[in-house]
């Protein structure tokens, strides 16, 4: 593991720590979590951008009827 050094105003620093404490936790731990959560979401919250925008600038829809179909039209047996 690697360490970090960040420069913290000393009211938002002592501020951190009593949330922190009155949750458990360290503000190490909160600031590791947060930057995990971070560095790791960041791929998939692209991929779902990406997901949505292509919807969006899809033409393909259901008609101005929308679906005419059933299920079981589809899946005779």
């Amino acid at each position: 593991m690697a360490n970090l050094t960040v420069t913290i105003d000393s009211d938002v620093l002592r501020a951190a720590r009593i949330r922190a404490l009155e949750r458990g936790v360290s503000v190490n731990a909160l600031v590791r979590d947060y930057l995990v959560g971070f560095a790791t979401t960041a791929p998939v919250r692209d991929s779902i951008s990406a997901v949505v925008e292509a919807a969006r600038a899809s033409s393909s829809n259901s008609g101005p009827q929308g679906r005419t179909w059933r299920r079981e039209d589809l899946h005779e047996r």
